[in-house]
């Protein structure tokens, strides 16, 4: 995938006046969350980090955002949503029961747990999972497209969205305080955000020093 904005690293505002002293606590309590498990068993962190890698793929040319950790520190703090399903238990009982479920699934359909599988065998749990077409005795009555839904989609989207890798790839120049941002209206944007390179213009500046050449 072309990088839409090169160049561009968020961090660099860190002592510019877009970001305070608590964004910046913020944002270094997020880099420094260690890749290990406080809240998951050893088998449900094998389970959980390959159930991240095909929600969330990431480029081999960087670090991986550790996906596993964030969700893992969610459930350890219990950092709540607040609302709860009446269909789903509590969110870290959720999970533990769907990554469970999972591998008694993986174990009936390709006689291995969900982790030694091929990414083909994989994403083809996570597709029945999302059609609620797993029905194993492990769900203990959890509707697995529920948990698709509300508990792994959201988690783990939004621990990758919440780290600064992420705003690079999207152009997101972080938290708003103090600075805030000001042209909200659409293909507008303020001076300090970054500017996104369109595949087309790169096309058109090639066309261009083609010619000049």
């Amino acid at each position: 995938m072309a990088d839409r904005f090169p160049g561009y690293d968020v961090l660099a505002k860190r002592w510019t006046q877009s970001w305070n002293e608590q964004t910046r606590q913020v944002i270094d309590g997020r880099l420094s969350v260690p890749n290990v498990s406080r809240f998951f068993s050893p088998v449900e962190w094998q389970t959980l980090g390959a159930v991240c890698d095909r929600i969330m793929p990431q480029p081999m040319h960087r670090p991986p955002v550790p996906l596993p950790a964030y969700v893992d520190q969610k459930m350890a703090d219990r950092r709540l949503d607040g609302f709860r399903y009446a269909q789903l238990p509590p969110q870290g009982e959720a999970w533990q029961r769907g990554l469970g479920a999972l591998d008694q699934e993986a174990e009936t359909a390709h006689g291995g747990r969900f982790h030694t599988l091929s990414p083909e065998q994989q994403d083809g749990l996570l597709r029945r999972m999302q059609e609620g077409r797993l029905t194993g005795s492990a769900w203990g009555g959890m509707p697995c497209k529920m948990f698709f839904d509300h508990r792994v989609i959201p988690d783990i989207t939004h621990a990758y969205y919440a780290h600064p890798v992420a705003w690079n790839e999207i152009g997101f120049g972080g938290p708003a305080s103090p600075r805030g941002y000001v042209r909200m209206a659409l293909d507008r944007r303020d001076p300090w955000e970054a500017a996104e390179t369109s595949p087309g213009k790169e096309a058109a500046a090639r066309r261009k020093n083609a010619r000049v050449g």
